[in-house]
């Protein structure tokens, strides 16, 4: 389905249901399918998608990719830089020239990394996907790093298990510099607590951020999600709560809002109500249910944006 927005690229989405204010699904069968997937990013151009494919207990996470060629979306196929390690939350810069993730890759063929890294991958001129480079000791540490999200002025920001931070999770941000980046810093206290904030999208125009988080007082279960915008000095304001039906009593993260802000696109696993409506099922209808998106892994959901959140 064609969506067109005055001043931004016309964008095909692999999904002719489009959302409302009440969360579905997104792509059901081809991006959710019953299978632990979740966070998503498209590209400026809206022709390639990329998102994550997890196994329990983490044992693999493999960044897919699908491409749409003369005008039609392909199936998803595993990510040119990724499938050998653990590798998640691909991000695209705003010009759609270069891809940041997560992985646990080894910095070099001898040495295991134990811990996640931001990681980039830059499009060459042939329109492929170069060597993965990590972006150093500035930006990643002996914590893990996850949840990468660029900016048009090249600002990055992201999650790190930081011993300076406010809780056990951070959202911090590293600015661009002649040699690379510098330190990073954590957002303040009114995005940032003594909870876990973690898979903040951040707006390219630094406006407004979304973000999850595990504890506050007006979280309705394992994380929902959150959204502090800008005053007109530049300032984060309080972070505000998204609204039920968006928020659930399930795990609600890995947000990212379209570039003509039309849609919020985000990750829950959430539970079919089928599967615990207290009606007695045959092994068939199960093996069906448990087998669907809505089984308790991660599925990837749309809902309009607004605005006024």
């Amino acid at each position: 389905m064609l969506i067109a927005d005055s001043g931004f690229a016309q964008l095909s989405y692999p999904d002719s249901s489009m959302p409302t204010d009440t969360p579905r699904l997104f792509a059901q069968g081809l991006l959710t399918d019953g299978l632990s997937n979740r966070d998503f990013t498209i590209s400026p151009q809206g022709d390639e998608i990329f998102f994550t494919l997890q196994q329990p207990h983490f044992v693999t996470s493999t960044i897919l990719h699908i491409q749409k060629k003369n005008g039609k979306w392909g199936r998803p196929e595993v990510a040119a830089f990724s499938g050998r390690y653990r590798d998640l939350e691909a991000s695209f810069s705003p010009d759609g020239q270069m891809i940041y993730f997560s992985s646990d890759r080894p910095l070099n063929d001898t040495i295991a990394k134990k811990d996640f890294d931001i990681w980039r991958v830059k499009r060459n001129k042939n329109g492929n996907w170069d060597k993965p480079e990590n972006l150093g000791s500035e930006v990643n540490s002996p914590k893990s790093e996850y949840y990468p999200s660029v900016t048009k002025s090249g600002n990055l920001y992201f999650t790190v298990e930081a011993g300076y931070g406010k809780g056990s999770e951070d959202i911090v941000v590293c600015k661009p510099t002649a040699a690379g980046y510098s330190k990073p810093e954590s957002l303040p206290e009114d995005v940032n607590t003594k909870y876990d904030e973690f898979n903040a999208f951040i707006d390219p125009d630094e406006q407004f951020i979304i973000f999850s988080c595990y504890g506050r007082a007006d979280d309705l279960g394992h994380g929902d999600l959150y959204l502090s915008r800008k005053d007109k000095s530049g300032k984060w304001l309080p972070a505000k709560h998204l609204p039920v039906p968006i928020n659930s009593t399930a795990l609600d993260y890995c947000p990212f809002v379209s570039a003509d802000k039309n849609y919020l696109i985000f990750t829950s696993n959430r539970i079919n109500n089928q599967l615990n409506n207290g009606q007695t099922k045959t092994y068939r209808q199960l093996q069906t249910l448990l087998n669907s998106p809505g089984n308790g892994w991660d599925d990837i959901y749309w809902v309009k944006f607004n605005e006024n959140w």
